[in-house]
């Protein structure tokens, strides 16, 4: 079945790195957008960053625009997310999700996701 499993989140501190991965099984990964959401406590769930599969446009949030990198390595079935500079409104639970699949575009909003993982947890404080 799907299977998405993220990994890489922990506390840091402001202005610190993380790198956030999310590795898929049990689907044809090469044809689906990836996404990155995130949801704080207290908060809706909001579209971080996403990845097509056809041509690997990108997409990111305001928040994160010139911080934050997405890229995929299909050979690997894995999605990754590179935030720099980080910030305490950084912190939230982290998830990766699917699109439906077989598009050009990737999923920016969680009405747009298809398959979801469990999330890794980001707390940026010092």
């Amino acid at each position: 079945q799907v299977q998405l499993v993220e990994s890489g989140g922990g506390l840091v501190q402001p202005g610190r790195s993380l790198r956030l991965s999310c590795t898929a099984s049990g689907f044809a990964f090469n044809y689906y957008g990836i996404g990155w959401f995130r949801q704080a406590p207290g908060k809706e769930r909001e579209g971080v960053s996403c990845i097509s599969s056809r041509h690997g446009d990108t997409y990111y949030a305001d928040s994160v625009k010139g911080r934050f990198t997405i890229s995929r390595d299909n050979a690997k079935n894995t999605v990754y997310l590179q935030m720099n500079s980080l910030k305490p409104e950084d912190t939230a639970l982290y998830t990766c999700a699917t699109d439906s699949g077989y598009g050009s575009s990737c999923p920016k909003v969680p009405y747009d996701a298809a398959y979801w993982g469990q999330g890794t947890q980001v707390t940026v404080s010092s």
